[in-house]
């Protein structure tokens, strides 16, 4: 697909938490056909970030998928998450001895810049840029 701005790829999933390792799968094969694969660690990290809290956390109402943006521009690679939930996303202080709740602390350090935005329709898309010149 193109976008305009450069190469994309738009896909949709379901909450379930195997659809993170397919939407990696398919990160991974943009980024080889883009010739971006030296940004394939940080970018999966990112994506795997982004779309597991928008799956477990985004109350997606049943039937509505959760949309994956990956863009190629000209000197950075865009990753977005697109949900139906009004919930925003909040970095939390990390507590060590809790499973999870690093995930956004894990984006801002991957990514050159993250955030979140209102989408058209309901819900938000969380973003994360990497620089191509890495």
């Amino acid at each position: 697909m193109n976008s305009g701005l450069g190469d994309s790829v738009v896909l949709r999933w379901s909450r379930h938490p195997r659809c993170v390792g397919l939407a990696r799968w398919e990160l991974r094969k943009a980024l080889a056909g883009w010739g971006l694969a030296p940004l394939e660690e940080a970018a999966v990290l990112v994506l795997s970030e982004l779309l597991t809290n928008a799956g477990r956390h985004a109350r997606v109402s049943p039937g509505r998928e959760i949309e994956t943006w990956y863009v190629r521009m000209a000197d950075t690679l865009r990753i977005e998450v697109h949900d139906t939930s009004p919930d925003w996303p909040e970095v939390r202080e990390p507590d060590l001895d809790a499973p999870d709740g690093r995930g956004l602390t894990l984006v801002a350090a991957l990514a050159d810049s993250w955030g979140v935005k209102d989408r058209n329709g309901p819900g938000k898309s969380v973003w994360a840029e990497l620089s191509l010149h890495r």
